[in-house]
């Protein structure tokens, strides 16, 4: 009888280790996996167009459940967001420059956005990175 419970209490300590090993290994999984983060923020950079004229750039963008919206911003003029996505660490955000389609694909690394634009029979490369917040006006700051 003693035999037999040292039997089944070895056989549930070794349950037991399993279990915590498998444990902590998901655990640590876990931990390798960064978040997903939004998009959400300003970011501040430069395109630069197929005459390599480099266009000051600045994106205003609000991600929701994959969705993104907001405003370009550039020496060429303000576009509003008709469209925009992200997928992963892709995004793609559509536009209307004056009656002409646009769209800026990118990739994202940590605060950075790179790719690359384009409308009409223009475009080329794009690299903005995540600006400070805006002083809120309505507060006074």
């Amino acid at each position: 009888m003693v035999k037999n419970n040292s039997a089944k209490l070895g056989w549930w300590l070794a349950v037991c280790v399993v279990l915590a090993l498998s444990c902590m290994a998901g655990a640590q999984q876990d931990k390798k996996a960064p978040a997903k983060s939004d998009v959400t923020g300003n970011y501040e950079g430069s395109a630069k167009n197929g005459d390599g004229e480099v266009i000051p750039l600045t994106l205003e963008l609000t991600e929701k459940e994959g969705a993104i919206t907001g405003m370009i911003r550039s020496s060429h003029g303000d576009f509003q967001i008709s469209s925009g996505s992200r997928k992963e660490d892709a995004v793609t955000l559509e536009f209307d420059a004056q009656g002409t389609a646009g769209t800026i694909s990118l990739h994202v690394n940590g605060d950075q956005l790179t790719g690359t634009w384009t409308a009409g029979g223009d475009g080329g490369p794009v690299d903005v990175k995540k600006a400070a917040a805006p002083p809120d006006k309505a507060s006074g700051i």
